[in-house]
């Protein structure tokens, strides 16, 4: 997508909401916030399903998020939380593909995912082995609210937003998410840093 030939200029003060409303009479300017949030989605989408997926996640989030735009609440100046649950159900799809990778990292050290995580060192790899395997031991539902909080940075009512579920149950899967990978993780502090990297408060 490209910015909009014709008609105002979306910019940096125009929140989400306005893009959305001015796209359902002038359709071009809904790249207003592909251009905005397409780079975020694309990465998220990559570090849970590897580079080639998050290329189909990132298109089709924003193919759905078009089509659907007459049914945002723009009273949600925001329109992160809802990018990230189309992109969030669309990932879901992938779950098994997910998994397999998540258990593949853990168990060889290898696996196209990781190269979406960070560098191929291989004080990096040792790191990321055993937290593969505890992420692929979370349900799915647990396993969307923590990488929604740890690596899309969605507040709690973000989370709540973008699954469609209510507050307190984005706090109880997100208390038993840390709790089971802390478990997981407690063995072997050398990789705490490197856990610590997926945000500065995830584990608190």
């Amino acid at each position: 997508m490209t910015g909009p030939p014709t008609g105002q200029p979306i910019t940096e003060a125009d929140d989400d909401a306005e893009i959305v409303a001015q796209s359902l009479e002038q359709p071009e300017i809904f790249a207003g916030l592909y251009d905005r949030h397409a780079p975020d989605i694309h990465r998220y989408a990559a570090r849970r399903l590897g580079e080639g997926a998050a290329d189909d996640i990132t298109a089709e989030t924003f193919l759905i998020a078009f089509r659907s735009r007459r049914r945002y609440d723009t009273t949600r100046r925001g329109a992160r939380p809802w990018l990230y649950g189309i992109a969030a159900n669309l990932i879901g799809k992938h779950r098994r593909s997910e998994e397999r990778s998540l258990r593949a990292l853990a168990r060889t050290g290898q696996d196209t995912v990781a190269a979406s995580w960070s560098d191929r060192s291989d004080d990096r790899i040792a790191a990321q082995v055993p937290l593969a395997g505890a992420l692929a031991a979370l349900s799915p539902g647990d396993r969307h609210v923590l990488l929604l909080v740890a690596w899309a940075d969605l507040g709690y009512e973000e989370v709540a937003q973008a699954l469609g579920i209510p507050l307190g149950t984005v706090r109880s899967r997100l208390n038993r998410a840390r709790r089971k990978v802390r478990e997981a993780l407690h063995t072997d502090p050398a990789f705490t840093s490197d856990v610590m990297e997926l945000s500065p408060s995830w584990t608190k």
